[in-house]
């Protein structure tokens, strides 16, 4: 008989006796009236990268949406399934978020499976066809001449958040809303080692860090 991990069930007793004490009214309000978060983010899968950790979340913050290298497809309506676009769907059209943020991260294994094109994992290849869609048909993504490795992956992480924004504005009731000003996408990458936040600045689309009370 496989037992249910053992790590969960210690980390849910700690937070019925730290955290759930002090936040039991919340948690019977938003049961009662349901959520209603202003804020979508749409992070990596990664084990690293929680978003309501990185931000510091109560329940009920955050509609939080995870996959592979944090990718957005493009809009299409066909007979699939689309669980990220599900997902948008609700969140835009149902919770009427006001703002959704694409979270990358350093050290991202998605963004390194497509750089090093890896062998398939499986006969169903999910993960190529996955990062198959960061791509545009004919688009190349090569190294840099004189680039490092490092710096490369780095471009190509960050250049994830780039290709899933643009993405987001394929979908109509997401450019309506970002077109009237009630919807506003954001992008950010989280440094891993440094647990170091980079925001991105829509003008200069470039990712500027976030100073804290340890910068000061």
């Amino acid at each position: 008989m496989i037992s249910f991990p053992q790590r969960l069930l210690d980390g849910y007793r700690a937070f019925t006796t730290q955290r759930l004490p002090t936040e039991q009214t919340r948690y019977r309000e938003l049961s009662v009236r349901g959520q209603s978060p202003e804020v979508m983010v749409i992070g990596c899968c990664d084990s690293r990268v929680s978003p309501e950790v990185i931000f510091d979340a109560g329940p009920g913050e955050l509609f939080v949406v995870r996959n592979v290298a944090n990718l957005v497809p493009v809009y299409q309506p066909d007979g699939g399934a689309h669980g990220v676009s599900a997902a948008l769907e609700y969140a835009v059209r149902a919770l009427r978020i006001k703002h959704i943020v694409v979270l990358g991260h350093a050290q991202c294994g998605g963004i390194r499976a497509f750089i090093d094109k890896i062998e398939p994992l499986s006969p169903g290849d999910f993960i190529g066809r996955w990062m198959a869609m960061f791509i545009k048909p004919g688009e190349v993504v090569e190294q840099r001449d004189h680039e490092t490795m490092q710096d490369f992956t780095v471009r190509i992480e960050k250049a994830a958040v780039f290709r899933s924004i643009e993405n987001l504005m394929t979908f109509p009731f997401v450019q309506t809303l970002v077109e009237r000003g009630e919807l506003q996408l954001h992008g950010a990458y989280f440094g891993v080692a440094e647990g170091s936040l980079f925001v991105l600045d829509k003008e200069t689309k470039e990712f500027r860090g976030v100073r804290t009370e340890a910068d000061a």
